[in-house]
């Protein structure tokens, strides 16, 4: 992602950016065949297409796998050491997102279920948009 903090997010995914700022999660699906595709991209590598339209998702999904971070490095200042990463695998569409976690870590699994909300994060001197997941 290109993220320019005086013009907005630019490149195939600034509306995904967009929407995050607005508070909504929204998903590139190709008109043509409706093929989703994240990461956006400009073309449709299923059937070629160029148009697509970007639809609001519920943010709801598994885990499809995680990790704990221990130490800090660049760009994780803002969080409390340990903090777990998510990969989520959505309910509504075949797109996987990643976030922090939320709250406690009992019951966290390879499998378990998910809400997200869409927050902000520091990332050196700028907020950018960022999603939170809970355990359901």
């Amino acid at each position: 992602m290109t993220y320019h903090s005086a013009t907005g997010p630019i490149g195939a995914e600034g509306r995904y950016w967009d929407a995050l700022l607005e508070g909504r999660l929204e998903l590139p699906r190709c008109t043509g065949c409706g093929h989703w595709h994240w990461p956006a991209v400009w073309r449709c590598s299923a059937c070629g297409g160029w148009d697509h339209e970007w639809v609001e998702q519920p943010l709801t999904g598994t885990v499809f796998t995680y990790t704990r971070t221990h130490h800090p490095f660049g760009g994780t200042e803002a969080f409390a050491k340990p903090f777990a990463t998510l990969v989520v695998t959505l309910d509504a569409v075949p797109v996987r997102l990643v976030g922090v976690l939320e709250g406690d870590e009992a019951g966290l699994k390879i499998g378990a279920p998910v809400a997200g909300t869409i927050a902000r994060t520091a990332f050196g001197d700028a907020e950018i948009p960022a999603l939170r997941w809970r355990l359901a």
